[in-house]
């Protein structure tokens, strides 16, 4: 594993995993910027993502199941286990526990992360909490 991976483990697992976002932080650049399916958000915004998932899911648990590295360049493949103890995305808790399965492409700047493009499903998640079901029609 490289020292870029290890990198990426520690600032995963330390944020999503722990809510610990100090290494996370220690590993952005200035003007980092995240991208998903929902917009873009900046550092201070990721924060509040990360704390609102922890709020929602205290025992959240992230795993890293592949990283791959080429140049300035990174992929992460990630899942995601919690129980929903607290309101997420406009649901009051179920108590139900639910995984995510996602993605994450990093740009590096100077061995820093500039940018961020991340896709999941939510579909996933609202079906794990039993208010979504994924099939035909859906």
């Amino acid at each position: 594993m490289s020292t870029k991976q290890e990198s990426i483990l520690k600032a995963w697992n330390g944020a999503w995993g722990d809510g610990d976002l100090s290494v996370f932080e220690a590993l952005l650049a200035p003007g980092y910027v995240r991208h998903s399916k929902s917009g873009t958000e900046d550092v201070e915004q990721l924060r509040k993502t990360i704390e609102a998932t922890h709020v929602a899911f205290p025992d959240t648990t992230t795993e890293i199941l592949n990283i791959i590295e080429e140049g300035e360049t990174a992929a992460i493949h990630w899942q995601t286990h919690g129980t929903h103890r607290g309101s997420f995305m406009d649901v009051p808790a179920t108590g139900r526990s639910v995984t995510v399965t996602g993605a994450s492409f990093l740009r590096f700047e100077d061995g820093k992360i500039a940018e961020e493009w991340v896709v999941w499903d939510p579909r996933e998640l609202l079906s794990s909490l039993g208010i979504w079901h994924l099939g035909a029609g859906n």
